[in-house]
């Protein structure tokens, strides 16, 4: 495989967030794409990303095996980028990082294919309290069980338009007076810009030298968790307070908020997002990253006000600054 001639790559979990942007980048590179998700349904509009014919959705549940198998068929390349926030009935954390993880890897294996790319997270950590970061660590550990060669990939907060996490807080300042500052706000992120990882995932998937390796992406600045409300306040043109909210507060009102999930509703906070948010989420000290696979970081000032805007008073145009 070489990147003047790429084959057929499945990408699992192509239809979210990140991996709609996955989709496009691979296909400008001239990738034919099946995309492997529970819901083909939702993935109609990837058609748009590529020519006709080159992107294809398939059914697939990646808790089993023939079902990853049939997904798999043919593939020269896969990318996993399988991953809930909360749990919600059979959809829970080992279910989705772990051992859909493992079928991927062991299927992969055993079909020969090229590549794996396995998306995982920046704090993933066996030894973590968070069931998220334990269960990414353990998903890490059985890709490469089975397929020592695969590229792990592990961003940091990523931002872009439709994001979980900038335009969480920017709707919540809509309607709520002031926006907690959980844990005091000191929190530490690197903030990562999807069309970065997007790009990341692809050369990984391409560059035969980022076979076993594992790249940490996060974004030019390091940014504590207070800084990033205010920069969510500032751009939306608001003047909401910021209320210091005690871990231990926080995770009581996760564990009741996340009871939304029963009933299928997205929680706006769970008690294992709050355990998250104990350690900072930055790209270790000697970590490969986005300068390894030669990506200049796009920073969050550059990007956000593009988005962002939505949530102002009198939208887009509105000029009347949040401190008038």
């Amino acid at each position: 495989m070489s990147e003047a001639a790429p084959g057929l790559i499945t990408v699992f979990g192509g239809s979210g967030f990140v991996g709609s942007q996955v989709v496009q980048d691979l296909a400008r590179r001239g990738w034919r794409i099946r995309v492997a998700v529970r819901r083909p349904d939702r993935a109609y509009k990837l058609q748009t990303s590529g020519h006709v014919g080159q992107i294809q959705a398939v059914r697939c549940d990646a808790t089993d095996p023939a079902q990853v198998e049939a997904a798999l068929q043919g593939a020269d390349a896969a990318i996993n980028l399988i991953g809930v926030l909360y749990e919600a009935g059979s959809r829970s954390f080992q279910t989705m990082h772990v051992d859909a993880a493992r079928n991927i890897a062991a299927a992969c294996a055993a079909a020969r294919v090229d590549r794996l790319v396995h998306v995982s997270a920046i704090g993933a950590n066996p030894e973590s309290d968070s069931k998220y970061a334990c269960t990414k660590a353990a998903g890490e550990m059985a890709v490469r069980e089975v397929k020592p060669d695969a590229v792990i990939i592990r961003p940091s907060i990523v931002f872009g338009a439709g994001d979980d996490f900038l335009n969480r807080f920017a709707a919540m300042a809509t309607m709520a007076p002031a926006l907690p500052l959980i844990g005091g706000g000191r929190t530490r992120f690197q903030p990562v810009y999807v069309g970065d990882v997007a790009e990341a995932i692809a050369r990984a998937a391409e560059r035969p030298d980022a076979a076993g390796r594992t790249f940490e992406l996060g974004g030019p600045e390091v940014m504590t968790f207070e800084e990033v409300l205010k920069l969510i306040l500032r751009e939306t043109r608001r003047r909401n307070g910021l209320i210091p909210l005690p871990f231990f507060v926080a995770r009581t009102i996760g564990s009741v908020a996340q009871l939304s999930s029963v009933v299928g509703i997205a929680p706006v906070l769970t008690h294992d997002q709050v355990v998250s948010l104990e350690s900072d989420n930055v790209v270790a000290e000697g970590a490969e990253g986005l300068a390894e696979l030669g990506i200049e970081p796009t920073g969050i000032e550059a990007i956000a006000p593009s988005y962002l805007w939505r949530y102002r008073r009198g939208g887009q145009f509105s000029e009347r600054p949040a401190t008038a």
